[in-house]
């Protein structure tokens, strides 16, 4: 396999996009989050609560579009949901229907051109667009685009989809839409919203999360459902993979514009990036994470004085091994909330001296303590072990690092900012020698069958572990695989 792609062997396309240098660059970070409402007088504050609810998924940068059924109104800034909106922003923004969005840039980059949602005039009126995920053959489209004359104002794959929809030789909006999104490949889920409609689109395999809820008669739209709790709404269902909803004055109509027997839901959605108070793929996020850690007690049955997650990702983990091993729980780590975008630093030194600001070790629990230390992932390992370090440096006795997920070999091309393959510890070292590197008495992974039977989806539909396996549902030549899909 290939995966060390440049963006110069892409004409200059940023896929995959450069690793970020945060206080937190040792993670996984997905894209976006998304949020939308139709017929609510309060549309736009509401997706303001809603972004608020969703900035997790997304720090980068934030905006709002609304409509008063004649106009588009929109404000996007860079930074997070309450630097962005001001009262006057938000009262700018106009009408009973709007669209949200919080990025994380994994495909263009970080600057204010690339803010969502983006609108554009088309045929068919003003069109804008909210996304979730990665065009897979982005650089392909945008090149036959540019071919026929396109123009383009960023360099976000999101703004491909639009141009798409320009293309199309349709009369009605509804067959331009179905014309566009036949030759997206990847991970899209999508929120539109013109003058007097708001519509919702998940991609055949179903790769990122949305969801659908009802709040005083009013249908909203979100990547997780902690942003329905937050303004009240109920939980109705998903948007199904392959689905095109829309919202318009009639009501609520949902259609198939894709089938796809083979569906993909990102595991990392419950290992890490969905709240924990979040339902996703139909199930509780904080009670996957729970399995996950019962079912690494049932694989390692180690002998220690306490388990202490890494917080706060490692915490619903490491309550279910407490709860299957019979070891005690306790908060050894404790983590600084407060840190703001100051710490945004572009030096490794500068990095590390950030996990210290952020975490800070309990030595009355830790010393003389054999511990199990619980955390989701190891991307790179600078980030864990300087963790490790810093627990050692505690006075524990012996440190057992329990990963809930499988190791890390391959990097993401459906949404995720991931570093190349040749970055990835678990792509290049045994777990003997990663444990050596981490300075930890032992290290031990989630297993593959393991972590499957832990996230069991209600509805049957399989998961995307291409991360953890190499073997991708979808290829195309500008991921550079040189196997064929899984």
């Amino acid at each position: 396999m290939k995966h060390d792609i440049d963006s110069e062997d892409l004409g200059g396309w940023p896929f995959p996009c450069a690793y970020r240098n945060y206080t937190d660059a040792d993670r996984f970070h997905d894209g976006c989050g998304i949020f939308g409402i139709f017929n609510h007088p309060k549309a736009a504050r509401l997706s303001y609560l809603g972004l608020y609810a969703l900035q997790h998924r997304g720090q980068e940068s934030a905006g709002i579009c609304s409509s008063d059924g004649h106009h588009l109104f929109h404000e996007k800034g860079m930074g997070y949901v309450s630097d962005v909106f001001t009262q006057s922003r938000l009262g700018a923004l106009h009408g009973h229907h709007a669209i949200g969005h919080v990025r994380y840039s994994t495909a263009g980059e970080s600057k204010l051109q690339n803010a969502q949602p983006i609108v554009t005039e088309t045929l068919y009126g003003p069109i804008a667009l909210g996304h979730n995920g990665n065009i897979a053959n982005a650089a392909g489209l945008r090149r036959d685009l540019i071919r026929r004359h396109e123009s383009f104002f960023t360099t976000s794959d999101s703004e491909i989809i639009l141009k798409l929809i320009g293309q199309a030789e349709q009369t009605e909006l509804d067959s331009a839409l179905r014309d566009a999104l036949v030759p997206l490949a990847g991970a899209f889920s999508l929120l539109f919203l013109t003058r007097d409609r708001l519509i919702a689109v998940r991609d055949p395999f179903g790769f990122r999360p949305l969801c659908i809820g009802q709040l005083d008669g009013s249908y909203v739209f979100a990547s997780e459902t902690s942003a329905f709790d937050l303004i009240g709404a109920r939980y109705l269902c998903d948007v199904e993979p392959g689905e095109v909803v829309f919202c318009d004055p009639g009501g609520l109509r949902r259609t198939r514009y894709a089938q796809m027997p083979n569906h993909a839901q990102c595991v990392f959605e419950h290992i890490y990036f969905s709240r924990p108070d979040s339902l996703v793929f139909g199930r509780n996020v904080n009670q996957v994470r729970y399995q996950l850690g019962r079912q690494m007690a049932r694989e390692f049955p180690l002998g220690a004085d306490v388990v202490v997650p890494v917080p706060d990702s490692g915490v619903s983990a490491a309550l279910g091994f407490s709860a299957e091993s019979a070891i005690p729980f306790d908060f050894g780590i404790i983590r600084n909330h407060y840190i703001g975008r100051t710490f945004i630093q572009p030096t490794q030194a500068i990095r590390e001296f950030g996990v210290r600001v952020k975490l800070n070790p309990v030595r009355e629990i830790l010393e003389g303590k054999e511990v199990v230390l619980i955390d989701d992932s190891i991307v790179r390992g600078t980030t864990s072990r300087e963790i490790c370090q810093m627990v050692r440096s505690a006075g524990v006795r012996k440190i057992h690092l329990c990963i809930s997920s499988p190791p890390i070999i391959s990097p993401c091309f459906y949404g995720i900012d991931t570093p190349r393959t040749r970055e990835l510890i678990a792509a290049n070292q045994s777990v003997e020698e990663i444990a050596h590197f981490l300075g930890v008495d032992s290290l031990h992974y989630l297993s593959h069958p393991g972590l499957l039977a832990s996230m069991s989806d209600p509805q049957g539909r399989s998961f995307c572990t291409s991360c953890f396996t190499g073997k991708y549902p979808v290829v195309t030549a500008e991921m550079g695989i040189e196997s064929p899909p899984a």
